[in-house]
């Protein structure tokens, strides 16, 4: 009777060492399959395009051919939020970079290597139109010029100023009014006039904000200049 009962304990001893064999055998499997799993998906390509929208410089629609600046503008909001610039992916003026201003906001932007030359305001409901005049005169040709209405553009906007931003490109610069929205890109040399333009009247029974009109935004590609 002692032997069965020694050869039931020695027979459970086997079983539970073969049991404990099998289930080490089967984790060290299951960790086996996890690294290799784990190796193979880290080597493997991602595929980015179907994960991630594709992003343009200045966040535009589609990219610009080569030997173009890409640039996307919008014209301040009512008298509260200033225009904001973005040339080739860079934000050059806009409320947060505080370099914009009630009137006229103006970027001035080398022709052939995209770099920016200058940024100012003028204000034309308070300020003189002095020396916006004088600032216009200065700018050398081939020079792009990049332009936005902030609150009111065009009070202190008389000929002489009208007829400079004419000769950059611009074809709404004669019929700007008082808080009228506009945006335009043109250039100092410039033979033809700029497709780059958007105008809009500041007019009660159109605008959203009372007392203005809505904020217009434009995107494009600027031809680069050839040396």
């Amino acid at each position: 009777m002692a032997r069965a009962g020694g050869i039931l304990k020695f027979a459970a001893l086997i079983f539970a060492f073969l049991l404990a064999v099998f289930l080490a055998f089967q984790l060290l499997e299951i960790n086996m399959d996890f690294k290799l799993s784990s190796v193979i998906s880290r080597s493997m390509p991602v595929n980015e395009a179907s994960s991630k929208p594709v992003k343009y410089k200045c966040g535009l629609s589609k990219a610009c051919p080569s030997g173009h600046f890409a640039f996307k503008m919008a014209s301040g909001a009512a008298s509260v939020v200033g225009p904001r610039f973005c040339l080739d992916d860079k934000l050059i003026m806009s409320g947060v970079k505080n370099n914009v201003g009630r009137g006229i906001n103006i970027a001035l932007v080398n022709g052939i290597t995209g770099e920016v030359l200058k940024t100012d305001s003028f204000d034309m409901w308070a300020g003189d139109v002095a020396p916006f005049i004088k600032f216009l005169k200065e700018i050398e040709e081939g020079t792009v010029v990049m332009m936005a209405s902030f609150d009111d553009p065009a009070t202190k906007l008389n000929d002489e100023a009208r007829k400079l931003i004419a000769e950059l490109g611009s074809t709404a610069v004669n019929n700007l009014g008082f808080r009228d929205n506009w945006v335009f890109v043109g250039g100092k040399g410039i033979k033809t006039k700029s497709p780059f333009e958007q105008y809009i009247k500041n007019s009660p029974d159109t605008n959203k904000f009372e007392g203005w009109p809505e904020v217009l935004e434009m995107e494009g590609c600027v031809p680069q200049r050839q040396v």
